[in-house]
């Protein structure tokens, strides 16, 4: 039987699941926030500071000058800079959810922690060059000094959510899109989730958000919040054309039973109204927060349905503070919070 990190006893643990640290790749590519990426950097750095009150904050940096800038705009935001580490990791991009290191614990193991090194093709070849970022998590394990896996396959972080007992959340229109694995059935790409995530059963929901250039991951629309609940976004608007898919999506959700053959509670996110800039409609969704040790940071979109979205995941995390930042600018890259950030758990 082949060395899979399930059968060593690995598994990836939820994002609730205490961190060491957050990994992230300091946004340094005009492409992405064309003429606005000077503006990213104040609620990014914002981002830095809640996240850092809680846990480390490891940073990939492309060359010295980018962190001596980046070192000045943390320190304007007022973040704690003995937080923060920085690692000579040149990437492309900024979106660590997709390109980082995944990391899988195995608490009773002499080797606990170990990456996993999924293949990155910029969500099917649409934003080249992308090879530094595909380097990211050998960087890591390099730098931590722990065992790389490599499943020599196309996957992204943001295209899967976890439960942390054994139960996976994705997509269809992601995970089965010929611009990833033309070479691979369902039920193949079924093994890799289940051989190197150490997962027990793959939750497959269908269609993503409009705007959104990844084919629709997971973390714009349906999360879990504990092991038997996920909160998922929902359109009130018939006529917005969100309204359909997402509908689909809660039908499917209702459908499913978790391995103990339990229902999944079951609690609705409202979207907010169409985000658009330069006559692109955006990826805006309040289901892209992250679940850090000392917060939960929820994109915000200066929306009526703010509040109410912070409300509602106030209820859902008693134990964390729920904190709101400003994503109108952010959302220009196509991504939010959780598309930025990488958690490492901590053993």
């Amino acid at each position: 039987m082949m060395n899979f990190p399930k059968n060593e006893g690995y598994f990836f643990p939820a994002e609730w699941h205490k961190h060491r640290a957050t990994w992230l790749s300091w946004p340094h590519k005009e492409a992405s926030w064309p003429g606005k990426l000077s503006s990213i950097y104040q609620p990014y750095c914002q981002f830095i500071k809640a996240i850092s009150a809680g846990e480390m904050v490891c940073i990939n940096i492309l060359n010295e000058k980018l962190k001596q800038e980046a070192v000045y705009h943390l320190t304007e935001a007022g973040v704690n800079l003995q937080q923060i580490v920085f690692y000579d990791h040149p990437t492309d991009d900024a979106w660590c959810r997709d390109h980082g290191p995944a990391f899988l614990i195995n608490p009773s193991s002499n080797i606990p922690k170990v990456i996993i090194d999924w293949g990155y093709n910029a969500w099917g070849n649409k934003y080249p060059p992308y090879a530094l970022d595909d380097n990211i998590p050998t960087l890591v394990g390099k730098a931590l000094n722990q065992p790389v896996f490599y499943p020599n396959i196309i996957m992204e972080g943001g295209s899967v959510d976890f439960n942390g007992a054994g139960s996976v959340l994705t997509t269809t229109s992601c995970l089965l899109n010929p611009n990833r694995n033309p070479h691979l059935k369902q039920h193949q790409i079924e093994a890799h989730l289940y051989n190197y995530y150490g997962v027990e059963q793959v939750l497959w929901l269908g269609d993503g958000i409009v705007g959104d250039d990844t084919d629709g991951h997971i973390d714009d629309i349906t999360r879990f919040i504990n092991e038997t609940t996920v909160v998922t976004v929902i359109e009130e608007n018939k006529n917005d054309e969100n309204y359909a898919p997402l509908l689909d999506n809660l039908n499917l959700l209702k459908e499913m039973r978790l391995l103990n053959g339990k229902q999944l509670d079951i609690i609705e996110l409202p979207m907010p109204a169409a985000v658009v800039h330069e006559g692109q409609r955006l990826p805006a969704s309040y289901a892209n927060f992250y679940i850090s040790n000392a917060a939960v940071v929820v994109p915000t979109y200066r929306d009526k349905n703010d509040q109410k979205a912070l409300d509602i995941l106030t209820d859902c995390f008693p134990s964390r503070k729920v904190i709101g930042i400003d994503s109108t600018d952010i959302i220009w890259g196509l991504g939010s919070w959780h598309c930025l950030s990488q958690q490492e758990p901590e053993i």
